[in-house]
Protein backbone atom coordinates (compact mmCIF):
# COMPACT_ATOMS: atom_id res chain seq x y z
CA UNK A 1 0.00 0.00 0.00
CA UNK A 2 1.22 3.21 -0.51
CA UNK A 3 2.28 5.57 2.33
CA UNK A 4 -0.62 8.40 3.46
CA UNK A 5 -0.04 11.48 5.21
CA UNK A 6 -3.23 13.16 6.86
CA UNK A 7 -3.30 16.63 7.32
CA UNK A 8 -5.12 18.08 10.19
CA UNK A 9 -5.64 21.94 10.66
CA UNK A 10 -5.56 22.51 14.66
CA UNK A 11 -8.95 23.14 15.81
CA UNK A 12 -10.31 26.09 17.16
CA UNK A 13 -7.96 28.43 19.09
CA UNK A 14 -8.92 31.73 21.00
CA UNK A 15 -7.52 33.44 18.01
CA UNK A 16 -10.24 32.07 15.90
CA UNK A 17 -13.06 34.05 18.39
CA UNK A 18 -11.98 37.00 16.90
CA UNK A 19 -9.98 39.82 15.21
CA UNK A 20 -8.87 41.12 18.69
CA UNK A 21 -8.13 37.67 19.86
CA UNK A 22 -5.03 37.81 17.13
CA UNK A 23 -3.03 39.48 19.57
CA UNK A 24 -3.01 36.61 21.76
CA UNK A 25 0.50 34.92 22.36
CA UNK A 26 0.35 31.19 21.03
CA UNK A 27 -3.41 30.99 22.72
CA UNK A 28 -5.03 27.78 24.20
CA UNK A 29 -8.04 25.68 22.29
CA UNK A 30 -11.53 26.88 23.07
CA UNK A 31 -14.17 24.90 24.29
CA UNK A 32 -15.27 24.37 20.94
CA UNK A 33 -11.74 23.20 19.88
CA UNK A 34 -11.35 20.38 22.47
CA UNK A 35 -14.82 19.32 21.48
CA UNK A 36 -13.23 19.06 17.71
CA UNK A 37 -10.53 17.31 18.94
CA UNK A 38 -12.97 14.68 20.87
CA UNK A 39 -14.86 14.21 17.45
CA UNK A 40 -12.11 13.96 15.15
CA UNK A 41 -10.49 11.23 17.64
CA UNK A 42 -14.09 9.77 17.68
CA UNK A 43 -14.44 9.36 13.07
CA UNK A 44 -10.93 8.82 12.31
CA UNK A 45 -10.76 5.77 10.70
CA UNK A 46 -7.15 5.04 10.72
CA UNK A 47 -5.82 4.98 14.15
CA UNK A 48 -4.63 1.78 13.81
CA UNK A 49 -2.46 2.39 11.25
CA UNK A 50 -1.18 5.37 12.71
CA UNK A 51 2.94 5.69 12.29
CA UNK A 52 4.25 9.03 13.22
CA UNK A 53 2.26 12.09 15.08
CA UNK A 54 3.61 15.18 14.08
CA UNK A 55 2.82 19.19 14.78
CA UNK A 56 3.69 22.24 14.20
CA UNK A 57 5.34 23.33 17.81
CA UNK A 58 2.55 25.90 18.15
CA UNK A 59 0.61 25.01 21.53
CA UNK A 60 -2.57 24.83 19.42
CA UNK A 61 -1.26 21.67 16.88
CA UNK A 62 0.52 20.30 19.59
CA UNK A 63 -2.95 20.12 21.75
CA UNK A 64 -4.91 19.20 18.63
CA UNK A 65 -2.30 16.44 18.19
CA UNK A 66 -2.69 14.91 21.86
CA UNK A 67 -6.55 15.05 21.98
CA UNK A 68 -7.43 13.84 18.52
CA UNK A 69 -4.83 10.55 19.03
CA UNK A 70 -5.10 10.45 22.76
CA UNK A 71 -4.62 6.52 22.08
CA UNK A 72 -1.39 7.01 20.14
CA UNK A 73 -0.04 9.39 22.35
CA UNK A 74 -1.28 7.04 25.77
CA UNK A 75 0.30 4.22 23.73
CA UNK A 76 3.99 6.04 24.07
CA UNK A 77 3.94 7.59 20.58
CA UNK A 78 5.73 10.95 20.56
CA UNK A 79 4.62 14.07 18.82
CA UNK A 80 7.54 15.25 16.65
CA UNK A 81 7.42 18.98 16.69
CA UNK A 82 8.06 20.67 12.80
CA UNK A 83 9.49 23.52 12.86
CA UNK A 84 8.33 24.25 9.53
CA UNK A 85 4.93 23.70 9.74
CA UNK A 86 4.71 27.19 12.00
CA UNK A 87 1.70 29.02 10.78
CA UNK A 88 2.70 32.04 8.18
CA UNK A 89 1.54 35.55 9.74
CA UNK A 90 2.97 38.38 12.30
CA UNK A 91 0.35 37.98 14.52
CA UNK A 92 1.15 37.06 18.27
CA UNK A 93 -0.93 34.11 17.87
CA UNK A 94 0.81 33.00 15.06
CA UNK A 95 4.46 32.78 16.63
CA UNK A 96 4.97 30.06 18.64
CA UNK A 97 6.29 30.01 22.48
CA UNK A 98 9.99 29.78 23.54
CA UNK A 99 11.20 26.37 23.55
CA UNK A 100 11.85 26.00 27.28
CA UNK A 101 8.20 26.97 28.20
CA UNK A 102 7.57 24.56 25.66
CA UNK A 103 9.82 21.32 26.77
CA UNK A 104 8.21 22.27 30.68
CA UNK A 105 4.34 22.25 29.10
CA UNK A 106 4.46 19.38 27.36
CA UNK A 107 7.55 17.34 28.82
CA UNK A 108 8.13 13.72 27.38
CA UNK A 109 4.58 13.88 25.02
CA UNK A 110 6.60 15.92 22.60
CA UNK A 111 10.26 15.18 20.88
CA UNK A 112 11.23 18.73 20.12
CA UNK A 113 14.74 17.08 18.55
CA UNK A 114 13.57 19.27 15.33
CA UNK A 115 13.21 22.48 17.17
CA UNK A 116 16.42 24.79 18.31
CA UNK A 117 16.17 28.69 20.35
CA UNK A 118 14.82 30.87 18.35
CA UNK A 119 12.62 28.52 15.93
CA UNK A 120 9.60 31.01 16.52
CA UNK A 121 11.63 34.83 15.25
CA UNK A 122 9.91 36.04 12.19
CA UNK A 123 11.93 38.86 11.70
CA UNK A 124 12.77 39.75 7.96
CA UNK A 125 16.49 38.70 8.11
CA UNK A 126 14.57 34.91 9.31
CA UNK A 127 13.55 32.05 7.16
CA UNK A 128 9.96 32.46 9.42
CA UNK A 129 9.52 35.74 7.34
CA UNK A 130 6.18 35.54 5.77
CA UNK A 131 7.19 36.24 2.55
CA UNK A 132 6.22 34.07 -0.62
CA UNK A 133 9.73 32.91 -1.26
CA UNK A 134 11.08 32.42 1.98
CA UNK A 135 7.15 30.57 2.95
CA UNK A 136 7.80 28.68 -0.49
CA UNK A 137 10.86 27.51 0.82
CA UNK A 138 9.69 26.11 4.15
CA UNK A 139 6.91 24.36 2.65
CA UNK A 140 9.30 22.65 0.28
CA UNK A 141 11.47 21.91 3.48
CA UNK A 142 8.66 20.29 5.72
CA UNK A 143 7.73 18.33 2.31
CA UNK A 144 11.39 16.84 1.64
CA UNK A 145 11.13 15.88 5.66
CA UNK A 146 8.02 13.97 5.38
CA UNK A 147 9.31 12.30 2.25
CA UNK A 148 12.53 11.43 4.04
CA UNK A 149 10.39 10.45 7.20
CA UNK A 150 8.05 8.39 4.89
CA UNK A 151 10.96 6.63 3.45
CA UNK A 152 12.43 5.50 6.98
CA UNK A 153 8.88 4.51 8.25
CA UNK A 154 7.90 2.31 4.37
CA UNK A 155 5.25 1.80 2.56
CA UNK A 156 2.42 0.96 5.59
CA UNK A 157 3.65 4.50 6.88
CA UNK A 158 -0.15 6.42 8.07
CA UNK A 159 1.67 9.68 9.19
CA UNK A 160 -0.17 12.25 10.86
CA UNK A 161 0.64 16.49 10.41
CA UNK A 162 -1.47 18.71 12.67
CA UNK A 163 -0.56 22.03 11.17
CA UNK A 164 -2.12 25.51 10.22
CA UNK A 165 -4.74 26.30 7.59
CA UNK A 166 -2.43 29.07 5.98
CA UNK A 167 1.28 27.09 5.52
CA UNK A 168 -0.90 23.83 4.68
CA UNK A 169 -1.74 25.47 1.47
CA UNK A 170 1.95 26.17 0.51
CA UNK A 171 2.97 22.53 2.13
CA UNK A 172 -0.06 21.13 -0.70
CA UNK A 173 0.21 23.57 -2.94
CA UNK A 174 -3.18 23.16 -2.78
CA UNK A 175 -4.90 26.74 -3.05
CA UNK A 176 -8.84 25.05 -3.10
CA UNK A 177 -10.77 26.80 -0.38
CA UNK A 178 -8.72 29.77 0.58
CA UNK A 179 -9.41 32.98 2.23
CA UNK A 180 -6.76 34.89 3.10
CA UNK A 181 -8.50 37.08 5.12
CA UNK A 182 -8.97 34.08 7.33
CA UNK A 183 -6.14 31.54 6.56
CA UNK A 184 -8.83 28.76 6.70
CA UNK A 185 -8.69 25.36 4.98
CA UNK A 186 -10.98 22.24 6.07
CA UNK A 187 -10.02 20.74 9.45
CA UNK A 188 -9.02 17.10 7.73
CA UNK A 189 -7.12 16.15 4.83
CA UNK A 190 -5.79 13.16 3.59
CA UNK A 191 -3.12 13.15 0.95
CA UNK A 192 -1.81 9.85 -0.08
CA UNK A 193 1.80 9.62 -1.45
CA UNK A 194 2.80 8.12 -4.84
CA UNK A 195 6.21 6.48 -4.89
Amino acid sequence: MAPVIHIVRHAQGYHNLNQENHWLPDPDLTELGMTQCEELNKCFPYHDKITHLVASPLRRTIFTCQFSFAGEVKSGKKIIALPDAQEISLYPSDVGSDLAPLKKEFGDLVDFRLVSEGWNLKTPESKNYPEPRKLEARARSARLWLRDLVKEAGDDAHIVLVTHGGIVHFITEDWTGMRPERGRFSLYITLILLT
